[in-house]
């Protein structure tokens, strides 16, 4: 008779402390077979250089290698549907539970009901757990159950819940001896996947108690280059949201902390109102005529709009995978009340090139710059270009670094002109809206 084995399904959550499915897995009675399973149907819509995949395969790499080195473990790896992978694994062990941590995201939630299913079928239990979040789904709402759509008062509420909260940590080193005794498990190349090595680095964060003490100051000058960088880190789990959280309270800085309560306010958005990933939040601003001109929009992706301080953004995203966050806002509100483009093209582009895409908080952010989301931007604010250079990059060096050609004969004239773009986008949206 084969031996009982529990399952730990690795997803957004790339680390081996602090992570409560995975403590979870290690304090039950069977060995824990750890997986990753690298999802085709995700996989087919990136670009095979796509600098996400790179990060995921080494921090996966580096797991396995912490774990053969130290524990005789390893860490399985798969290519495949998930449905095709768990069949396989039903075959190959006697199974009692699969341990894996909430994922919010619709397809997600879909994925994970079909699993749940055939699991079931099998009479093995599925058990999930709370990791990427403090609060999540219904826990923070108004007092008559319904979810906020307004951040302010979504914050207090959750401060208030955190103040009565015992925040733990979940140490695993004391149960990794219960992990399965199997050190050659499964591995693929880059290549096994159908990727290469990308070219682009996602860079490590920074939550020096530096960096953390002087973030309100500095985090809307992009050439100060002051911002964490913890986005992708939080996006595929290789830190902890309560070790950050214990972090900015200890350094007691309340602009960062907010940060924080932002990104859990986009996720309960989307949980609670899964269309909003492809429909306006508020219906009416799916009425709205864009111009939707292509050869614009092309301009707009490659930072050729003749508006330095946007071309800087975008050549800073098409280079690196990052942009800062003042700067996406202004770019952001560039394509869709100036050029009066779709924000969905602008989020589908987002979503391919940013290093630290997370669907909740793109689509959160996109819809406030289109007016059209929760807590958004009202539609008549209209970020001008120009102006916004003399508030946060007065001394141009981060349009010296990003467009050295902005003063050169060669640089492109302006693709419209601010004060008749910003007419036009008042008119259209105006007549859509009345």
């Amino acid at each position: 008779m084969t031996k009982k084995v529990n399952i730990f399904w690795f997803r957004r959550d790339l680390r081996l402390d602090d992570n409560l499915g995975f403590y979870e897995a290690l304090k039950s009675e069977h060995p824990v077979l750890p997986i990753f399973i690298f999802d085709t149907s995700i996989l087919e819509k990136l670009p095979k250089n796509d600098a996400r995949v790179t990060f995921i395969f080494e921090t996966l790499q580096g797991l396995r290698q912490t774990l053969q080195d130290e524990h005789g473990s390893s860490i399985a790896i798969f290519k495949g549907k998930p449905e095709d992978t768990y069949k396989q694994l039903i075959s190959e062990y006697d199974i009692e539970t699969v341990f894996t941590n909430h994922d919010y995201e619709p397809y997600a939630t879909e994925r994970d009901n079909s699993i749940k299913t055939l699991l079931e079928k099998n009479n093995i239990e599925f058990k999930t757990y709370k990791d990427q979040v403090i609060f999540e789904k219904s826990e923070v709402v108004k007092n008559d159950g319904k979810p906020y759509m307004v951040y302010t008062p979504y914050m207090r509420k959750w401060k208030e819940k955190f103040r009565n909260l015992d925040l733990e940590i979940f140490y695993t080193n004391s149960y990794l001896d219960n992990l399965i005794e199997h050190s050659r498990l499964p591995n693929l190349s880059l290549a096994d996947i159908g990727f290469e090595k990308s070219s682009q680095e996602i860079a490590a964060y920074d939550v020096t108690p530096t960096l953390i003490k002087n973030y309100e100051a500095t985090r809307n000058f992009p050439a100060k280059d002051a911002t964490s960088r913890l986005g992708p880190h939080l996006r595929f789990g290789t830190v902890s949201i309560r070790k950050m959280v214990k972090k900015a309270i200890a350094e007691d800085n309340e602009v960062f902390w907010q940060e924080l309560i932002w990104r859990e306010f986009f996720m309960q958005i989307l949980w609670h109102f899964p269309h909003t990933k492809d429909k306006a939040f508020k219906p009416k601003y799916d009425r709205i005529e864009w111009r939707n001109n292509e050869e614009e929009f092309k301009k707009w992706c490659a930072g050729k709009t003749g508006y330095p301080l946007v071309d800087a953004g975008m050549r800073q995203l098409n280079a690196t995978g990052f942009m800062h966050n003042r700067v996406r806002m202004l770019v952001g509100s560039f394509l869709c009340k100036h050029l009066l483009i779709d924000w969905r093209w602008g989020e589908a582009y987002f979503a391919e090139k940013l290093h630290d895409y997370d669907m909740a908080s793109n689509v959160g952010n996109w819809q406030w710059v289109a007016g059209s989301g929760v807590d958004a931007s009202p539609y008549f604010r209209i970020f001008n270009p120009t102006t916004q250079i003399q508030k946060f990059d007065k001394n141009l060096e981060y349009i010296k670094k990003w467009v050295p050609d902005f003063q050169e004969l060669t640089y492109p004239k302006q693709i419209v002109d601010h004060k008749e773009a910003r007419e036009r986008c008042l008119i259209r949206y105006k007549s859509a809206l009345d």
